[in-house]
């Protein structure tokens, strides 16, 4: 019996806070068409920076009584926060131009393939015939989807030739980025930092990078009652919350792990994409999805925990 109350206090609660974590982070691409005069920038800055200067601000006295351990490891956090920062100006971008759905699937998609790669060149994990199944997954589920895309319906009326393998590309970098900053905070928990301090000090600097962008375009976000509600939203349920699970399940969890899991999020923001948005995905487009999905299942480690 402790044996399995050990369990589910660890791994399996882990998992059970980055899928919680994920469907959370699902209904952020319907939400933001909501405001559609609102562009994906001043939406990503909104919601990744207000959202890390409240992690950061909820994190005030975890960030002071490991702040020794931060500063000599600065070089890890400066790089989760560059991430932090890049991320949803990519991931929003990347909605805008090729669909709710098309572009959470590939930022999301990519980021288990994105984690095994970085683990594999810093940490010198083996990249097993499991994980190249997973991999050629996933990309190739992709590949359909970015073909797919080009006959499927995208907010805004966007029909240019450029607007899914821009958004394809963005939502790889998306990816990537997604995949660094939860690499950089897992290895932060692992070094002995709170996962509050780690969370809020790399989310809180990549919320001070994004500060200047929003600055720039977030004044639509104030013109309305329905931007302004859209803004808080992100902000505050997705990004505060959401992120404050993310963080208690990478203390449990691997990194690659929490990004696997994560793929939870295509699933809701596919849903609410069809049923909310009204956007429609040719069934090469769904296949796409399934692909990428099911390299979910290859790519997760049988037992959520391992290490």
């Amino acid at each position: 019996m402790k044996a399995l109350l050990g369990r589910v206090n660890g791994p399996l609660l882990g998992a059970f806070f980055v899928v919680g974590a994920s469907t959370l982070w699902g209904t952020t691409g319907t939400v933001a068409t909501f405001a559609p005069s609102v562009s994906p920038l001043a939406i990503g800055a909104v919601a990744m920076g207000v959202g890390g200067l409240l992690q950061a601000l909820y994190a005030v006295q975890p960030i002071a009584n490991h702040w020794d351990i931060l500063r000599g490891r600065w070089l890890l956090v400066a790089l989760g926060a560059a991430a932090v920062a890049v991320y949803p100006l990519a991931f929003y971008s990347s909605m805008h131009l090729c669909g709710v759905a098309l572009g959470t699937v590939v930022s999301i998609g990519s980021a288990p393939l994105a984690s095994a790669v970085i683990e594999r060149l810093a940490e010198r994990k083996a990249l097993t015939r499991r994980w190249m199944l997973g991999a050629v997954t996933g990309v190739a589920g992709a590949g359909l989807l970015c073909f797919a895309g080009d006959s499927a319906e995208r907010p805004g009326g966007l029909a240019e030739a450029w607007a899914v393998p821009a958004g394809v590309v963005l939502g790889l970098a998306a990816g990537v980025t997604y995949a660094v900053y939860s690499w950089a905070a897992h290895r932060l928990i692992s070094g002995g930092v709170s996962s509050r301090a780690a969370m809020g000090a790399v989310f809180g600097l990549g919320g001070v990078l994004l500060m200047p962008v929003l600055a720039v375009t977030g004044r639509p976000l104030l013109e309305s009652w329905e931007n302004f509600t859209v803004g808080a939203y992100m902000a505050l349920i997705p990004m505060f919350a959401g992120y404050v699970l993310f963080g208690w399940g990478l203390a449990r969890v691997r990194a690659s792990t929490a990004t696997g899991l994560s793929l939870m999020e295509t699933v809701v923001a596919a849903v609410l994409a069809v049923v909310v948005v009204g956007e429609r995905l040719p069934a090469l487009g769904w296949l796409g999805v399934a692909m990428v999905l099911a390299s979910l299942f290859v790519l997760t480690p049988r037992q959520a925990g391992s290490h």
